[in-house]
């Protein structure tokens, strides 16, 4: 049985088995989370994040401001997509006054 690697202080973001594959292309809540994550966490620099998944910083950003103000729920594609204006502008949703942690 193949065992993941544990990550542990030093280890490298590529050690992390908590970060999705560097070849992602679906980008589902949790993917986008565990990214936001291990930004917030320190584990992953922002430019490295943009440059492994191949995203833009302009997209990281979004992201985050949707976890913000809608909560890990604003994540979902759909969301960012309806919301994007609501996210551009730094508001918070009623429902994200209390957001979950992704």
């Amino acid at each position: 049985m193949e065992q993941k690697p544990i990550a542990r202080s030093g280890a490298t973001p590529l050690d992390d088995p908590d970060l999705p594959p560097v070849n992602t292309r679906r980008w589902v809540i949790r993917r986008k989370a565990q990214v936001l994550r291990a930004i917030q966490d320190g584990r992953l620099p922002r430019a490295e994040a943009c440059a492994r998944y191949n995203i833009s910083d302009a997209e990281l950003r979004l992201w985050e401001r949707a976890l913000q103000c809608a909560g890990v729920p604003g994540l979902r594609v759909t969301r960012v997509q309806i919301y994007r204006p609501v996210f551009e502008a730094g508001e918070i949703l009623p429902s994200a006054s209390n957001p979950a942690k992704p």
